[in-house]
């Protein structure tokens, strides 16, 4: 019986090892609540200022004609903003603009408390 409760815990291990998520790996700002996890694209901005759509980096000022070619078909387009705590603001606001003029709905990532 041990023996096979072993190979569970190692097969589990294993196995979640391989799960990754699609992101840039960020230090994001804190915040309490609960985000809801649908198909999005993911836009990160790195503490130097580089742009990222999912994993691929991306010009700022192609920014914008990459989110709606990739948004175009969804029927409830959705981007999920991912900014480093020492991002400023009007960086975070260009993006949700963006998101705003193309009726894009945006969640802004943030590490739980």
């Amino acid at each position: 019986m041990t023996d096979i409760v072993f190979l569970l815990l190692i097969f589990f291990m294993l196995a979640s090892t391989l799960v990754t998520t699609n992101a840039i790996d960020i230090l994001l700002p804190k915040a309490s609540g609960k985000t809801e996890n649908k198909k999005s694209v993911a836009v990160s901005i790195k503490k130097d200022l580089t742009y990222f759509i999912d994993q691929k980096q991306i010009a700022v000022a192609q920014l914008e004609s990459q989110l709606i070619n990739r948004l175009k078909d969804d029927s409830a387009p959705t981007i999920v903003l991912r900014a480093e705590q020492s991002v400023p603001v009007d960086h975070v606001v260009k993006v949700m603009d963006i998101a705003n003029r193309n009726k894009f709905k945006i969640i802004l990532a943030v590490k739980p408390n």
